[in-house]
């Protein structure tokens, strides 16, 4: 028999070191862009990981200031709608069980969303690179709405009527993110950053649906 579908509890994810990896397509597409504009720079794998979170504006003046501040963004732009269409087609790493845990949580009830700090269009490509658009009921992004994630969780969790949701991400900016709005949070251990000890956390994506469980016993 199939469950009730229950909207009041929701699971919003973080997408960079919590679904996928994606810095090494994210990578390439940067660099096919510079390219492609007649810029020397090149990025290494180690500079996109290093500002995996950060909304496009922080990442434009981080990489590129040195180049011409004023010119920042425009490069930063032409580097993003690369990197939209270059990742529907080459995928990121996947994490190993997401589909399955994915699948097991809209089968508990639970409301899936993703929250991210990334450009308009990125969600998207995540969605046509792995064909798991269809377990998430919303998206939103900073690209979207120019709001960082603690308004988007808070978005997320008021425009779907959400009596409580779990943010489930990777970095400190996703921890501290949570907090501020108001919600409780898992540490996708795996990923790319560290957050306050005593966190609940996750060593696998595939633990999530039992931290759940566990995280709402307290």
């Amino acid at each position: 028999m199939e469950e009730k579908f229950n909207l009041k509890r929701g699971v919003i994810f973080d997408l960079d070191g919590t679904m996928w990896d994606s810095s090494e397509a994210v990578t390439a597409a940067y660099n096919r862009s510079l390219e492609r504009v007649g810029l020397d720079i090149r990025l290494s794998r180690s500079d996109v990981m290093a500002v995996m979170g950060k909304t496009m504006t922080e990442i434009a003046h981080i990489y590129f200031d040195a180049i011409d501040p004023n010119r920042a963004e425009d490069i930063m732009l032409d580097c993003i709608e690369e990197e939209n269409e270059y990742l529907k087609t080459h995928c990121g790493e996947v994490y190993d069980g997401l589909e399955d845990t994915l699948r097991e949580l809209g089968r508990r009830g639970y409301f899936l969303a993703c929250v991210s700090n990334c450009q308009s269009g990125y969600i998207e490509a995540f969605y046509a690179a792995t064909g798991l658009g269809k377990y998430f009921k919303d998206k939103e992004c900073w690209g979207g709405t120019g709001l960082e994630k603690a308004g988007n969780i808070r978005l997320v969790v008021e425009r779907n009527g959400l009596e409580s949701a779990v943010y489930v991400g990777d970095t400190l900016g996703d921890y501290n993110a949570t907090m501020a709005a108001g919600q409780k949070f898992i540490h996708a251990a795996y990923g790319f950053g560290s957050v306050p000890e005593g966190t609940p956390a996750i060593s696998s994506i595939k633990e999530l649906p039992e931290a759940l469980e566990l995280l709402e016993d307290r």
